[in-house]
């Protein structure tokens, strides 16, 4: 009788652990929170920060148990990170992945588990994406970025011709890394932009600074001494490197009293992403201008689109934390595929020069 009673508690336990995970994730611990897993490829830049501080912020305000881990910009770290999380019960997840192709095996371990998962910062590949209907991408298509990068130093040159002889920009060129989606789309979409705006473009300096402004700082100072006074513009990928290179120039004393055209640096510099650090920049007329690459509105319609599938309110279509998704396939991936536009949430660039809503704000 012992036995059969000691069977029946044992039976009567599984069964209410059963009927408690129905419906909703059973979190790790035998909590019935959602749960839901941030990885992060690393939280060294400022546009990263803010985009994992934004999700923490979220989370807590729904009472979402986060895991928020940062792979420190290594592939096969951020895929342990996954695997480890997927054993603990994790299946929903909002991810900036280090690199396009990890998408693929993170999405078929995730879809092997009934999970979901939306990418910002860096694209999933298409393929990933047609894992299943519960894959998204929650970011902005770097070519426009960098067209808007491309507009602005046009509308600079227009106001000050001789800035520009025969419209000729000679520029530095500051990449984030080599390969990386947003260093490819971003150049590419800045020279379109001024070679359509009538501008002829030649590269005098290029070369990566890994995002980092310290390194954009060294390089600076080497292109300082070899080209002093051969280039007319400095455009860098990100805004930590357009500030090294800013610095670089207040040091190596390429100043000048009269800010008219908008910056005391003989040359103007932009950079992208409108952090804290550059607009502060901006209205010391260091930092010419920058591009706003919406950190708030990124991480918001990520996680709102994860919650949703966490929560079983998701439906194909939704709108996700303000963003719609989209319709319309535009010609960068992974947004350029048709059967999987629905799953792209498109959160748009914004120029930020001192005539923007955006500057006179904050």
């Amino acid at each position: 009788m012992k036995k059969i009673a000691l069977i029946l508690v044992v039976l009567l336990a599984l069964s209410s652990v059963v009927f408690a995970g129905g419906g909703q994730q059973q979190a790790a611990g035998g909590s019935s929170r959602v749960q839901i897993a941030l990885l992060m490829r690393n939280m060294d830049e400022q546009f990263l920060k803010d985009y994992s501080d934004n999700v923490r912020k979220l989370a807590a305000e729904k009472g979402i148990d986060l895991n928020v881990q940062d792979a420190r910009s290594d592939a096969a770290t951020q895929q342990t990170q996954l695997e480890t999380l997927l054993n603990q019960g994790y299946k929903y997840f909002v991810i900036v992945p280090c690199v396009t192709e990890l998408s693929d095996t993170m999405n078929a371990a995730i879809q092997a588990r009934g999970g979901a998962a939306a990418y910002s910062n860096i694209q999933p590949t298409v393929a990933s994406l047609k894992v299943g209907k519960t894959f998204f991408y929650a970011s902005s298509p770097e070519f426009v970025g960098g067209a808007y990068q491309g507009g602005i130093i046009a509308d600079y040159f227009d106001a000050n011709p001789a800035k520009a002889p025969g419209k000729v920009v000679k520029m530095i060129l500051i990449n984030g890394q080599l390969g990386h989606p947003a260093q490819v789309n971003r150049k590419a979409g800045l020279i379109d932009e001024l070679q359509k705006r009538g501008y002829s473009v030649q590269i005098v300096a290029e070369d990566t600074a890994n995002w980092a402004p310290d390194q954009a700082n060294e390089k600076m100072n080497s292109w300082i001494a070899s080209f002093r006074d051969q280039f007319n513009v400095v455009a860098a990928q990100n805004d930590g490197m357009a500030l090294g290179a800013v610095q670089s120039m207040i040091s190596n004393n390429m100043v000048k009293a009269d800010t008219s055209d908008g910056t005391r640096l003989t040359v103007p510099v932009l950079g992208i992403d409108a952090t804290g650090d550059a607009i502060a920049s901006m209205k010391r007329n260091e930092l010419y201008a920058t591009v706003l690459q919406d950190a708030i509105g990124q991480s918001a319609a990520a996680f709102d689109v994860i919650y949703q599938v966490a929560s079983g309110t998701y439906r194909a279509g939704n709108p996700a934390g303000g963003t719609p998704a989209a319709t319309t396939p535009i010609d960068e991936a992974p947004a350029n595929d048709a059967a999987i536009i629905g799953q792209c949430y498109l959160v748009p660039f914004v120029p930020v020069d001192k005539a923007s809503d955006y500057y006179k704000t904050h």
